[in-house]
């Protein structure tokens, strides 16, 4: 794993992240999944330096992952990790950039565009979290009921990373040993089980939930979004994205058969050739 920059937003937030690009003009930040273990690294690390030959990019672990902080007190966690990308944004002199975001980074950056519209340009979102709204499949998916198991009684435990890590693909060869023990050292520690349970805490807090609702906002978007999917995606599940699709009035979608929740790690050469020409790359 590359070391990385820390830059400290206001109130006190240290957020680490990669760069790389960045002699260009544009910025496009990539924003990783909210699984045990994620990282900007763990899901970005093979598509920034492809992005970085157009743009300037830049992957962020959003705050209560990787390196970065992870506070236990903290408002609903779409709002949250938005205001703290924006005030990274703000000291890295970054006045908009293009959002590349997998599923809870997907949901960041959807209410990163509602609530500061004039800072997103274009949004590639990737089984996004809040934005999906299963018409079919039940709720909560094979994925989600994973991710919970994951901290629940007697505790975490390799065997149940593992489990959930291979729901997130269709291609098993991804998950590898080596992976399942990076993300496990991760996961497990106290202050990332903590972080997580802050997180589960801040999408059920009865005055502020409907915040992470963002399929009941969607229509107010006005950058041009690529919604991408996984025909096999056992986590936000395929028929999810026909409400988005819907009502974004300048939304298109690509799926990808033999494809799970990674997009970008499994089809990983036609995924950046299809995300770079929406940004416009030449």
């Amino acid at each position: 794993m590359a070391e990385g920059k820390y830059v400290t937003v206001q109130g006190g937030l240290k957020l680490h992240y990669h760069e790389a690009g960045g002699e260009h003009p544009e910025t496009v930040i990539l924003l990783h999944g909210g699984g045990p273990g994620a990282s900007a690294w763990s899901n970005f690390g093979r598509n920034l330096p492809v992005f970085a030959k157009n743009y300037r990019t830049l992957a962020i672990d959003q705050p209560g992952f990787g390196r970065s902080d992870k506070p236990t007190e903290h408002p609903q966690y779409f709002r949250h990790s938005a205001d703290a990308v924006v005030g990274l944004m703000d000291e890295l002199g970054v006045e908009r950039a293009h959002f590349v975001g997998n599923s809870l980074g997907g949901g960041t950056s959807v209410r990163l565009a509602l609530n500061h519209p004039k800072r997103a340009g274009r949004l590639v979102l990737m089984g996004p979290g809040g934005l999906s709204l299963n018409l079919f499949a039940p709720d909560p998916t094979e994925g989600i009921k994973n991710l919970g198991r994951f901290s629940a009684p007697p505790g975490p435990s390799r065997e149940k990373l593992e489990a959930f890590l291979r729901i997130m693909v269709h291609d098993q060869s991804l998950i590898t040993d080596e992976l399942v023990d990076e993300r496990f050292a991760a996961a497990s520690a106290p202050e990332s089980l903590a972080a997580m349970k802050a997180m589960g805490k801040s999408f059920a807090q009865p005055d502020t939930y409907e915040e992470g609702m963002l399929w009941r906002e969607a229509h107010r978007l006005r950058q041009r979004v690529l919604l991408i999917w996984g025909r096999e995606d056992r986590v936000n599940p395929l028929d999810g994205a026909l409400l988005a699709l819907k009502t974004i009035p300048r939304a298109q979608l690509h799926v990808f058969g033999g494809c799970g929740h990674w997009a970008q790690l499994e089809k990983f050469d036609e995924f950046n050739r299809l995300a770079l020409d929406f940004l416009g790359a030449s």
